[in-house]
C-alpha cells in the first residue's frame, strides 16, 4: 500500500534522481555504461588473460567479457542501492524533519533509480550478446521473475542501511567492505565449477548466487532460470525486506533527534 498510495511520488523522485546524477556532465547517462564497461576490460584482462579463466570450454575472452557483465549488472545494482542507503537519511535531513513526508521512501528512490540504470545497461548486454556470442533468446521474457526478489532484496538491505546510517556514523565504510566480501564471494568474476568442493558450501548459503546464475541462464544460456534456487533467494529476500521494513519502522520516530 505504501508504494502504490505513493506512486507518483516514486516516479518524480527517481526521475529527479536520475536527472540529477548527471546533470552538467559532459558523458551524462552514458556514464551509465561507461563505469562497468571498464571495469569489465580490467576484469576480463586480469581473470581471463592472466587466470585464463572460462565461462564455458569454448568461451574466448569476448565470451568471457559477455558473462562477466550479465553478473555484474545486477550486483552493481544492489551494491550501488545498499552503499547509496547508507546516507540517505543523513543528505536528505530535510524531509526526514518533516513529519508528512513518507521517508520510508528515500531508500526506495534509491534502488529503483539503480534498477532503471540495470536496465539500461542490460540493453548493452543484449547487444552484446549478439554481436560477439550471436544469441538472442526468449527466455529473456523471465527477466522479470528475477527483478522481484532482487528488488526485494535490495529494498529490504536498504531500509536497514538507511537506518544504520544515522545511528552508526561508519555504516558507509562497514557497508563499503560487506559488499565488497559479498561480491568476491559471489561467482561474478570466475564460474562456479572452479570453485573447491570444500568452499562449495558458500555458493550455496549465498542468495545472490541463484540469481547471478538465472541471469545467465536466460539471458546467455537460452535456459529457464535456476527454479530452485531462486525459490531460496525469494524466500530470503522476503524475509529480507519483511525484517527491513520492521526496523525502519520501529527506529524512524528517532531520526530527527539524531540528525
Amino acid at each position: 500500500m505504501l508504494f502504490w498510495n505513493h506512486r507518483g511520488l516514486i516516479r518524480s523522485m527517481v526521475r529527479r534522481d536520475i536527472s540529477q546524477r548527471y546533470r552538467g556532465s559532459f558523458l551524462g547517462p552514458f556514464w551509465t555504461i561507461v563505469t562497468p564497461a571498464v571495469q569489465i576490460v580490467i576484469f576480463t584482462i586480469i581473470f581471463s588473460g592472466i587466470f585464463q579463466a572460462r565461462f564455458g570450454s569454448e568461451s574466448g575472452p569476448l565470451g568471457f567479457a559477455v558473462y562477466l557483465f550479465c553478473g555484474l549488472l545486477p550486483w552493481l545494482s544492489l551494491g550501488e542501492s545498499v552503499q547509496r542507503s547508507t546516507t540517505t537519511m543523513i543528505e536528505n535531513s530535510n524531509l526526514v524533519k518533516r513529519v508528512v513526508f513518507p521517508i520510508d521512501l528515500l531508500p526506495v528512490n534509491i534502488v529503483l533509480a539503480s534498477l532503471v540504470q540495470q536496465l539500461l545497461g542490460t540493453l548493452v548486454l543484449l547487444l552484446a550478446a549478439l554481436l560477439f556470442e550471436s544469441v538472442f533468446h526468449p527466455t529473456i521474457l523471465w527477466l522479470p521473475a528475477l527483478l522481484l526478489p532482487q528488488l526485494l532484496l535490495t529494498i529490504g538491505l536498504g531500509w536497514i542501511a538507511a537506518s544504520l546510517g544515522v545511528f552508526l556514523r561508519d555504516t558507509p565504510q562497514m557497508a563499503q567492505l560487506l559488499l565488497m566480501t559479498w561480491m568476491y564471494l559471489t561467482p561474478i568474476f570466475y564460474p562456479e565449477s572452479i570453485i573447491p568442493a570444500e568452499y562449495r558450501w558458500l555458493v550455496r548459503i549465498n542468495p545472490m548466487a541463484p540469481l547471478i546464475r538465472s541471469y545467465r541462464m536466460i539471458v546467455l544460456e537460452g535456459r529457464m532460470p535456476d527454479w530452485q534456487g531462486l525459490a531460496i533467494t525469494t524466500l530470503f529476500a522476503l524475509a529480507t525486506f519483511v525484517v527491513g521494513h520492521w526496523w525502519f519502522s520501529r527506529t524512524k520516530r528517532f531520526f530527527a533527534d539524531v540528525l
